[in-house]
């Protein structure tokens, strides 16, 4: 299979692995996938196939949107429905959640649940949690942009889109914004809707695919890179020899012979390869 993305609809209740692994068998080809999902949470996840995985710099920090629930008076261990629960507080008024949220916009910071991929001396923080031990995780920054209510939905419920960053963890904003409001909270849903230029509505839920129809549903890598196409003949740059350019600096897709070859910088008159996908 060439190389390109799948953007999947993942279930919840899969684990971004096993979508990789799913999808490794039906490319028979190396894949990868931009940016884990929770197995609570479903959505968008775009999974690289083949050397478009080489890509994946140009889209780890696009923006990420998610729509995600929040149950307020209570948390649990893992910040999530699946969880064991732990402790009681108040429901907050709408008002509140209002007034508190550009708290958290802007430039924030966040410390990880426990229960996550973030390590602690090179061990997994999910992983010391499920033994019970002992351990705090280092705060991190992150950018939140949008974060909307959007409505109550069950008394102790509420909706919220959310606009931000990658490894923003949404989790972690449940816990914070409860707190902000004397309270304890973690969230009951999560579907992520937008992954940069990947979004739910060309989204293709993993079991729709098959050997037989997979092809139809690869988008090629080059149509998903926002850098404008160049042209280039000239053999030394595919030897990785820089070459001189009349194009303005920035990042180009690259094509030879019609066939799009990866990236290269141009840069004070100079063009350099930068990602190789042929």
């Amino acid at each position: 299979m060439r190389a390109g993305f799948f953007n999947i609809d993942k279930r919840r209740g899969d684990t971004s692995a096993y979508v990789v692994n799913r999808i490794k068998r039906l490319a028979k080809s190396p894949c990868g996938h931009m940016g884990t999902l929770d197995p609570l949470a479903s959505g968008v996840l775009p999974v690289g196939v083949g050397n478009a995985t080489r890509l994946f710099d140009y889209f780890l920090q696009k923006r990420k949107t998610y729509r995600a629930r929040f149950f307020f008076g209570a948390t649990t261990d893992t910040l999530d429905a699946e969880g064991e629960p732990r402790g009681e507080g108040p429901v907050p008024k709408e008002e509140e959640l209002l007034s508190a949220l550009p708290r958290f916009t802007g430039e924030i910071a966040q410390v990880p649940p426990k229960y996550s991929a973030r390590c602690v001396n090179g061990r997994r923080g999910y992983e010391l949690a499920r033994r019970g031990e002992e351990f705090e995780l280092a705060e991190k920054k992150t950018a939140v942009y949008s974060f909307r209510l959007l409505g109550q939905v069950s008394p102790s419920e509420f909706e919220f889109e959310i606009v931000c960053g990658g490894g923003t963890y949404i989790r972690s904003l449940a816990r914070d914004l409860a707190a902000s409001c004397g309270t304890l909270g973690y969230v009951t849903l999560l579907r992520r809707t937008a992954s940069g230029v990947f979004t739910e509505e060309t989204a293709v839920p993993l079991e729709k695919l098959t050997p037989e129809n997979a092809e139809e549903f690869l988008i090629p890598a080059d149509s998903v890179l926002p850098f404008p196409v160049l042209a280039v003949e000239d053999a030394r740059f595919y030897n990785g020899v820089a070459i001189p350019t009349d194009r303005e600096d920035g990042v180009y897709k690259i094509y030879r012979g019609g066939e799009f070859y990866g990236t290269g910088s141009a840069e004070g008159g100079v063009l350099r390869p930068l990602k190789k996908l042929c």
